[in-house]
């Protein structure tokens, strides 16, 4: 089942596909003067129409239920009640919604159905903007994970702040999500950019889900954003530990496994070959083996999408981890913001982040340049090095140059031993120095980039241990 156009689903049918146990609340709302603080002729009379079609009293409904196992304040829009417009009404309730959740220490999730701010309350209305990005700000400052899930159709101020301002925006198929309502756009516009399926594919949505899968998708995010509610964040992942080597002990620190027990590469240019190969594990054979479910975010919120690399949230061991994970390609400008975005949703929300790298570099043509790829790496530099929460990264495969480096923790760096880590590729290297294509074997070896040699340089904590259960040696 699918939405079918506005208004396909009630506030309540909302309600009822991701939440049990509702129980709503209002809090304080202000008075108003007849027909609004405009005086708008009407008014009042359109209002009660709207209360009597509907049966609620304003164009937002809040409160309290279950998704899942975790509890939550839900607010769900009533697009019946004047287009699920935004007014001063609607600000009280929305503000009251986060103050609970607040105090509660509770996720919100936003069901939104709206065609933006109410007119007949004119810039009293369009204000409210202000104070809903308040209530969100305070929320996400809390550590709470604000979730919004895109009905038909979500257009104006409400996809501008509770939409698609959320950590983590899921959408309903052919629902309208855009910033212009239909009544307004340009009529030359192309209608497929103002869909959820045109903002998944610009980077600014999610995840899109059937309306009938709706339920458990926002299940599955909220046990995975606060942990499973168990209140041990940001600690570490236990990890198994590689085997005790003499000399002092190193300082603890979570340890990945590699999904190999091959020995490492005896030559650089065997461990270039190694990793460059279509046969070793890739990021998602790792993926599939560390967690046992897991949900991705899509996209840098910046009109850009990087299939290259794959990031979100995981379950292991009965806990949540999150992980940006490179899969082998030239890794985007918005992939690196995509990361950047990761790594810093996990610091907030204290969880634990994995990276795994696997590039041959950033990608370096005219249009990532014009992309912002200095800035974007710059970014994801920035989000590992702030950090509070553990940051732990496995080379995997190529590690070429700081398109690699950017994705890994300081001293929480392991690699695999089909792995090579280098300032640059040897063929670049060679052609740096006017060395000769037989010459780029030698050049490798120059640049000691096997994984041993990472460790040996002090760049990577050692080389990963085998994946519990895998034989002694894995070709």
């Amino acid at each position: 089942m699918t939405t079918t156009g506005p208004s396909a689903l009630s506030a309540r049918d909302a309600l009822a596909l991701v939440a049990r146990d509702f129980s709503a609340f209002t809090g304080p709302e202000r008075p108003q003067p007849p027909d609004g603080p405009l005086g708008w002729g009407g008014y009042d009379a359109a209002r009660a129409r709207a209360r009597d079609r509907t049966g609620e009293s304003e164009s937002v409904l809040c409160g309290t239920g279950k998704a899942g196992s975790v509890e939550a304040v839900l607010i769900s829009f009533e697009f019946g009640y004047l287009g699920g417009s935004l007014g001063e009404r609607t600000g009280d309730r929305i503000e009251a919604a986060h103050a609970r959740a607040r105090e509660q220490g509770l996720p919100v999730v936003t069901l939104v159905a709206t065609g933006g701010s109410r007119m007949q309350e004119g810039m009293r209305a369009l204000t409210q903007l202000q104070r809903v990005a308040r209530q969100t700000a305070l929320t996400r400052r809390a550590g709470l994970p604000q979730l919004a899930l895109v009905r038909d159709p979500a257009t104006g101020g409400g996809w501008a702040t509770l939409a698609a301002g959320a950590d983590v925006v899921l959408g309903l198929p052919g629902a309208q999500a855009g910033f212009a309502g239909s009544r307004v756009r340009p009529r030359d516009a192309d209608p497929g950019a103002y869909t959820v399926e045109g903002q998944h594919a610009a980077g600014h949505l999610d995840q899109i889900v059937p309306e009938d899968e709706a339920g458990p998708a926002v299940a599955r995010w909220l046990g995975l954003l606060t942990d499973g509610g168990n209140g041990t964040r940001g600690e570490a992942p236990p990890e198994p530990e590689p085997e005790p080597e003499p000399g002092p002990a190193p300082e603890p620190a979570p340890v990945p496994y590699a999904l190999t027990s091959a020995p490492p590469p005896e030559s650089g240019t065997e461990a270039v070959s190694r990793a460059r190969s279509r046969d070793r594990p890739r990021a998602a054979a790792y993926l599939d083996a560390y967690f046992a479910e897991r949900e991705e975010i899509s996209g840098d919120r910046a009109g850009g999408v990087d299939p290259g690399m794959r990031c979100g949230f995981g379950r292991h061991r009965g806990r949540t981890v999150a992980y940006a994970a490179q899969c082998g390609t030239a890794t985007l400008p918005s992939g690196y913001r995509t990361a950047a975005r990761l790594i810093r949703l996990a610091d907030r929300l204290g969880l634990p982040v994995l990276t795994l790298i696997d590039t041959p570099g950033a990608a370096n043509d005219a249009e990532a340049e014009r992309a912002g790829a200095g800035p974007a790496i710059a970014d994801v530099f920035a989000a590992v090095a702030e950090a509070a929460v553990p940051v732990t990264s496995l080379l995997i495969g190529e590690g070429g140059s700081g398109g690699a480096l950017a994705l890994a923790a300081p001293g929480a760096l392991w690699v695999t031993p089909d792995s090579y880590f280098s300032v640059i590729a040897p063929e670049m290297a060679a052609a740096i120095l006017k060395r000769g294509p037989e010459r780029v074997p030698e050049t490798a070896e120059e640049l000691r980039l096997r994984p041993q040699d990472a460790v040996g340089l002090g760049v990577a904590r050692g080389i990963a241990p085998r994946a519990p259960g895998l034989p002694p040696v894995c070709e």
